[in-house]
Parts: C-alpha cells; structure tokens; sequence
C-alpha cells in the first residue's frame, strides 16, 4: 500500500505575530466552528482519494491550532480515522503556542491518537519575544511544555529562531541551552526572515529596530550545531535537529517528495505527481463546503440533510482551484533540490529507479561543478551538501534547475 502524508491547516490564532505571512487570521467562535465542519467535510468528500493509500503521517499546522476548543480537535481526528487508513505507528503531530494549551486539551490529543507536539517557543528571552510580537513569555512556555509531558507526550519538537531583533549570540546561546535544559527530543531551529508586508518589516525600513549582520547570523548558526551535537542532538536536515529515532517523518517526507494531501484554507497538496493549493479566501471556503454555512446541527452528529448539504459534484475541482501536473524535468528538479536539504542528501540508486536515467546523465556537469567548489560530495552511492554548501545552500540548490 502507498504511503501518503496529511497536513491539516488551522488558520486562526490569538495574535498575528509581527514576523508572520503565513495565512492565519483571528477568528470569532461561530467562524472557528463553521470551519472546522468545513474542514471535516473536506475530508470526507477526499475518502475516494484516499482509498489505496495508507497514511503515515498526519501534521495539524497553522496559524494556531492550539486555539480551537479540544472537542473540534477530536472531531477532526476521528473524522481521518472514518475516512482514511492510518498506519499503526503514524507520526501525528499538531502545533501549539505557548500560554494556548491546557492539560485538558493536552490530554484530549493524545486520547485522540495525536502523538506528538510541537511548540512555538521563538527564543527564551522575553524581550526578544516582545520584538516578535508573541503573546507568551518563557516562563508560559515551560509551564506548557511540563504540562505536555505530564500528559504523557515522549515526542515534542520545540521551535526556536535566530538573527532575531536584537539578539546577540550570548542571548540565542541562552536560548539553546535553555531549551536542550528541558530535553526535547526535537528542535526546529530557522532563521527569521523579513516578508514582505509584515509589521516587522515595515519596522525594519523604518530603522526602529535593528537586525543582527550577516556575520552574527552565521555565528548563531555555527553555535546551533555545536551546542546541540555536544548535547546528542543530530541535524538531519538544514535546520532540524532530532535525538536518535525522532527526526520528524512528516517533513522528512516532503522533501523525499512522499505524495501529500492538505486539507483546509490554502492548504497544498502533492497528488499523482500533480500539485495544488486550496482557494485562501475563509468565506469562500466554507461556503463551498457548507453550502452557504447551513450547517446548525452538523457538529452535534446530526445526519446530512439534502437541503443542507447540496453540494455540487466538482465542490473538490473549485475548491483545488488550478493544478499544475509535473513533468519528469519538474520531478527530479524536486527531487535534487529538496533532498539536498536532508543531510544524508539524495540516493544515486533512487533517482535512477523514479526516472530511468543515470544522475549523471542529467546532472553530472553541474555536480562536477560544484564538487569541485567543495559544495558537494559523493559517497557510497549518495550525493549531499558539504559544511561550506550548506552555508550557500539557496546558491547550491538553484543550479539544479533545468
């Protein structure tokens, strides 16, 4: 049985955080309900797609999907159980904020089959925290963060962001040895980035705050290998860092191009070497599931009343909005650019099983090239980045486009 991943998109949050383009939005209660019967019947009109298929991994991202009430959290769940088939040992993770969780909640995941966690911390440096526009401080978190394990989650990824406002390397090195102080068996450590049309980078033009250089960014990121090797942590990609057995499967999928279907706004999807986005607008959305949002007894378990749901065959085609079908040159443009990312890089063997040709018939000059700038390495039949390619890994990565 193929192997198939799930992501599931929950758009709302408490507070956009300045840094933040992702599409995430606040919400009243009535929305946040309307929506996740939305969600659910997306899931349920995907059942077809999902036959033939097991699924591995599950990951419930956002925005904040800590913000919904506990019972819509169980909801979606079992409606995945009623309508896909999950592998005995899935990966199912679900992000939470800080301050947004409480043991019920916590609790409530895990009787639900969710199994792992994952924690916006940011940095463990309150002023740095205010810079970001989070709404937890450090002490929030590690109240959070205790509660999930007296809930019982051995599997918790903490998030934490260099080259912050501010932030000097003493106070990231702080930072990282307070998180590995806790113990998670996963760090997801990036790089913020100023997107275009966020608060943050209006404040960054406007010269009211000031970004580390290039030369202290790269010290953070040297300081992030060195501290988390020392303490048993291994980088399995670029910017993530796991104990032994707890690399996370879901984004290990990704890159290894493993098909993937999202559910919820804007969610994207890798189906039968076709990908897509849902539509991003939260009205249009839930009106195409919800014919109009009529759906007053839905989540109390009523049955589906024609006139309530008279939702049109090609709900899915609208709702997928344009699908753009991969040629073989876009499959192993994928296929060397996200495996790179991982640092065991990209099997010779495997790229010869997906498209029928020798890597080096397609890519052996510019593998010369860049072998001989010491970007990259061959061994044992596998091709990944050196220390000096990851440092200029965008640069790396753009030359393998056809």
């Amino acid at each position: 049985m193929k192997k198939l991943e799930i992501y599931i998109h929950i758009p709302f949050c408490e507070k956009k955080c300045d840094y933040c383009d992702f599409l995430s939005m606040r919400a009243d209660e009535g929305t946040k309900r309307e929506y996740v019967n939305g969600l659910i019947r997306e899931i349920e009109l995907s059942k077809d797609m999902m036959k033939g298929y097991q699924a591995d991994t599950v990951f419930i991202g956002g925005g904040t999907p800590s913000i919904l009430r506990e019972d819509y959290i169980e909801k979606i769940m079992q409606t995945l159980k009623d309508n896909c088939e999950l592998s005995e040992n899935a990966e199912i993770t679900i992000e939470c904020n800080p301050g947004i969780v409480n043991l019920k909640k916590l609790e409530t995941y895990k009787k639900s089959g969710i199994n792992r966690i994952s924690f916006g911390l940011q940095s463990a440096n309150d002023s740095e925290l205010r810079e970001l526009g989070r709404i937890h401080d450090f002490a929030g978190f590690v109240e959070s963060y205790k509660m999930a394990r007296q809930a019982g989650f051995n599997n918790i990824n903490v998030d934490i962001m260099s080259a912050l406002p501010g932030q000097t390397p003493e106070s990231y090195r702080d930072t990282l040895n307070k998180v590995i102080e806790l113990n998670p068996e996963h760090i997801s450590a990036y790089s913020l980035i100023v997107e275009d049309g966020t608060p943050m980078e209006e404040r960054v033009e406007q010269n009211l705050v000031t970004l580390p250089d290039e030369d202290t960014e790269r010290e953070m990121y040297y300081l992030t290998r060195e501290i988390a090797l020392k303490n048993g942590y291994k980088r399995y990609e670029i910017s993530n860092y796991a104990k032994p057995g707890y690399e996370c499967r879901h984004n290990k999928g990704y890159w290894q191009r493993v098909e993937y279907l999202g559910f919820g706004l804007g969610a994207a999807s890798l189906y039968q070497n076709k990908r897509y986005s849902n539509v991003s607008d939260l009205n249009e959305y839930i009106g195409l599931l919800l014919d109009g949002g009529k759906d007053e007894d839905y989540y109390g378990g009523m049955v589906y009343q024609d006139d309530v749901w008279d939702i049109q065959e090609d709900t899915l085609n609208i709702l997928h909005g344009k699908i753009s079908t991969l040629s073989n040159k876009d499959m192993m443009e994928e296929f060397m650019f996200l495996g790179l990312r991982m640092t065991e890089g990209v099997s010779e063997k495997k790229f010869k099983m997906d498209f029928g040709r020798n890597i080096d018939a397609v890519y052996g000059e510019v593998i010369e090239k860049l072998e001989k700038q010491h970007l990259l390495e061959r061994k044992e039949g596998r091709i990944k980045l050196t220390d000096r390619g990851v440092d200029i890994s965008n640069y790396v990565m753009s030359e393998f486009l056809l």
